[in-house]
């Protein structure tokens, strides 16, 4: 039979003392389970800030003391009036620290804590031995021997129980978040492996796609123009060779048949052309868009040397990205709005840059036939035409690569344009250059010599 934690001279809880010499519970925040029955489910879903503990004493008075002691603490407090009993809370239930009573009937604590320490779960839970039925040394070497942190003789002073049982309930807490942690580390770890390994696996599909790709396009540049050549080369030969016995309709009819050759012949082109550029390594370096544009428009006014086009460049518009693809771009920009005021008596091209949400934005701007912006959606998608080829010749494939020219760069390109008042094409690039002076109002657009 175990002897109360404390009598009325030492005992000092804060609260009030019953006749009998326990102290009494107050309502607090702590929640005590009932030693009888077996342990309920709703432990397992107490919150993370709270853990339990475990108050072992086969007298009742006993455990209504150490409630009493540890209610301040808030948290989980269990109580066990046995050593059986006890063994049963712990085969469910994780522990910050028992309180365990030495002297009890059946399994005594020593016994008790021997069984515990030979649970895998609970070897390493700290145990508070209480005891008043022997001070000699014997008992408290034993205590130790079994795997106890301290041993206590009753009566004890409240405050030095509290603190002790303090220290351990955030000793737990803190192994219970490095747990979590660790858990989440491993769950990251293992998150990443799996994404590298899919990343890695879409890397061998893209790999094994653009393999293929370039096998199609090897059967579309040798496969498909061989018989495309062999229709034009016969076509032609008739022509020459019994173009008189032919009336004109069929003379006409063969022009169309080679007309057609041809036009399949540059969509051929074009499609390689377009393929080459999605799959072009990227060459980061300086290039002077401003140099670019005028060097283009030069070139397009000595094609047409008596057409009068007022041609605008920005200077100094320098930028970071690939020269060969972003000439690619500037280059069919810039024909797309030669050739779309071509009907315009009074044409003008502009090249330049403006500032639009906190980054360059570069454009192209035209006085030429404009487009209707019902449509504008479809400007960039390949072999997507606004206008008739006999109107606008062309194969329709020229902002298509200018739109994966500019993603490709980590940039956006959009248009804006009204039927017969030109159109303005915008694009950004993602590499910026810090000492660029591409920034609006640091150089005035000057017309350029035609």
């Amino acid at each position: 039979m175990a002897v109360p934690v404390g009598g009325r001279a030492g005992w000092r809880t804060g609260g009030p003392v019953d006749e009998s010499g326990s102290a009494a519970v107050a309502n607090g925040d702590s929640e005590s389970e009932s030693p009888t029955g077996s342990p309920p489910d709703r432990l397992s879903a107490s919150p993370p800030d709270r853990v339990n503990i475990l108050l072992v004493d086969d007298q009742p008075a006993n455990l209504v003391a150490l409630e009493a002691i540890l209610h301040g603490l808030g948290q989980n407090l269990i109580k066990a009036e046995s050593g059986r009993e006890a063994l049963k809370w712990l085969l469910t239930h994780d522990f910050a620290v028992i309180l365990l009573d030495v002297k009890m009937p059946e399994m005594d604590g020593f016994e008790t804590a021997t069984l515990i320490r030979e649970r895998d779960k609970s070897r390493h839970t700290p145990i508070l031995f209480l005891t008043a039925a022997d001070k000699s040394q014997d008992h408290a070497v034993r205590g130790y021997a079994v795997g106890a942190v301290d041993y206590l003789v009753k009566p004890v002073v409240p405050e030095f129980v509290r603190s002790k049982v303090a220290v351990f309930v955030e000793l737990a807490k803190k192994s219970e978040l490095l747990r979590r942690q660790t858990q989440l580390l491993v769950e990251s770890e293992q998150a990443a492996r799996e994404l590298a390994e899919t990343r890695a696996e879409l890397v061998r599909d893209l790999e094994h796609k653009n393999r293929e790709l370039e096998s199609f396009s090897y059967a579309v540049s040798h496969d498909l123009r061989a018989p495309l050549r062999r229709i034009d080369s016969f076509s032609r030969a008739i022509l020459e060779s019994q173009g008189n016995q032919l009336d004109d309709p069929g003379r006409r009819y063969l022009e169309r048949v080679r007309e057609a050759s041809q036009q399949m012949s540059q969509l051929i082109d074009d499609v390689l052309y377009l393929s080459r550029v999605t799959r072009a390594d990227l060459r980061e370096q300086d290039v002077d868009l401003s140099a670019l544009a005028t060097l283009i428009l030069s070139r397009l006014q000595e094609s047409e040397p008596v057409r009068k086009v007022e041609v605008k460049v920005r200077p100094g518009v320098v930028v970071t990205g690939d020269g060969q693809l972003l000439r690619i771009a500037l280059e069919n920009l810039l024909e797309n709005a030669w050739k779309f005021t071509g009907k315009q008596p009074d044409s003008r091209v502009e090249f330049g840059v403006t500032q639009a949400s906190g980054e360059p934005t570069y454009f192209v701007r035209d006085n030429g036939a404009g487009f209707d912006m019902t449509y504008a959606d479809r400007l960039f998608g390949p072999f997507q035409r606004l206008h008739a080829q006999s109107e606008f010749p062309g194969s329709g494939i020229g902002l298509a690569t200018v739109q994966r020219i500019i993603h490709r760069h980590g940039g956006q390109v959009w248009a804006e344009g009204l039927v017969g008042q030109g159109a303005t094409f915008q694009f950004t690039l993602g590499r910026v250059r810090s000492d660029s002076t591409s920034s609006p109002g640091a150089n005035r657009p000057t017309p350029h010599p035609s």
